[in-house]
């Protein structure tokens, strides 16, 4: 007998919009996630204590634990912590450095989890992807996705205006990464899963040409919704690979060579702009989606050029060579053209030269 259904991951709910966070307690209890209120709270700096401490009234056996950062060690901190606690979920709050730290943390113990997120600066909000820092670096770990997502508007409005139109390059580079994926089937026969293409690209769609700014409920709306949708098309294919193309292989190489640079989402629009610059270049293909992201780009004030992050042409070659290094195995536009030194500073020459007016 064929197989006509397939069972996918996905979050219990999606809550977004203002007012959510007060009624965090009932997501729990309705949902069975935490039905005797035995719950970790676990905070980054900013808004996340104010928040906990607003859901303190309808999670009254809660207690929360502070997140030094986006490290493995404070994840692993966090775990033990945990483990040692008998609860029956624990909640990150925060932006995506507290909630990956959290997913982590959640995996390493068993426990479900729960993001609310207080900015929307990239897709890691509902993932199952965790990016965190090690010893060595900077690395992606898989984790489970989040059980449950909440999303307060009244909070969001309240994060740093740079850190919520981040989420939008982050989105946007989801073109890239479905391009970037069909190349890979077409040139290597990598298999391509259609639901979690579909989802991604669906998601940046959503976003392309929406008329109004992050000042606008109905905007973050559709922001979160399709940060949720890319963590979920991921969650899909079982890896990265729908939201992670050439675009992220240069944001990564940009965050191992000049660590602070710019934030992930600022730097996945930028590579995504790039890597159809190269499309358009060489394959005659992609000059029209590279207007349409530049021109989103630019509506929301995001940067688009190299020294729009204060970086050179030169050092923006490096990390463009560099790039293919930071996902060995993943095939994308920069692997498939091969460009030495002097043809990638030509590419990037050409594109700011043609986009820097």
């Amino acid at each position: 007998m064929p197989l006509l259904t397939r069972m996918l991951n996905a979050p219990l709910s999606i809550d977004v919009r203002r007012g959510a966070v007060a009624e965090l307690g009932e997501l729990l209890a309705d949902g069975r996630i935490a039905t005797e209120g035995r719950v970790a709270i676990a905070v980054g700096p900013g808004q996340g204590d104010h928040i906990a401490e607003h859901v303190r009234p309808s999670l009254a056996a809660c207690e929360v634990f502070q997140v030094a950062g986006a490290t493995v060690d404070a994840a692993v901190d966090l775990a033990a912590k945990l483990r040692g606690g008998s609860y029956e979920a624990v909640v990150g709050i925060g932006g995506g450095r507290t909630i990956d730290a959290t997913k982590y943390a959640a995996t390493l113990s068993g426990i479900p989890m729960v993001s609310v997120a207080t900015n929307l600066s990239h897709d890691g909000i509902c993932s199952p992807v965790a990016s965190l820092v090690h010893d060595k670096g900077k690395g992606s770990f898989g984790v489970v996705m989040p059980l449950a997502m909440v999303v307060d508007l009244d909070y969001v409005h309240a994060a740093p205006e740079r850190l919520v139109r981040a989420g939008i390059g982050d989105v946007l580079s989801n073109f890239s990464a479905v391009d970037d994926w069909l190349l890979a089937a077409s040139e290597c026969g990598e298999r391509v899963d259609r639901m979690a293409l579909t989802v991604a690209r669906t998601a940046a769609e959503a976003l392309l040409h929406q008329p109004e700014s992050i000042q606008s409920d109905r905007f973050l709306t559709v922001l979160a919704e399709s940060l949720v949708l890319s963590g979920m098309a991921m969650a899909f294919a079982g890896d990265s690979r729908p939201a992670s193309g050439g675009d992220h292989e240069i944001l990564h190489a940009i965050d191992q060579l000049y660590p602070g640079t710019a934030n992930h989402g600022e730097l996945a629009g930028i590579g995504a702009a790039f890597c159809y610059h190269l499309r358009a270049l060489h394959l005659g293909d992609g000059a029209e989606r590279l207007a349409e992201i530049l021109t989103c780009l630019d509506r929301h004030e995001l940067p688009r050029l190299p020294g729009d992050v204060g970086l050179t042409v030169e050092q923006f070659t490096e990390a463009v060579l560099y790039a293919p290094r930071t996902r060995p195995g993943r095939y994308t536009i920069l692997e498939h053209l091969g460009l030495d030194a002097d043809e990638t500073r030509k590419a990037v020459e050409d594109y700011v030269q043609a986009h820097g007016g």
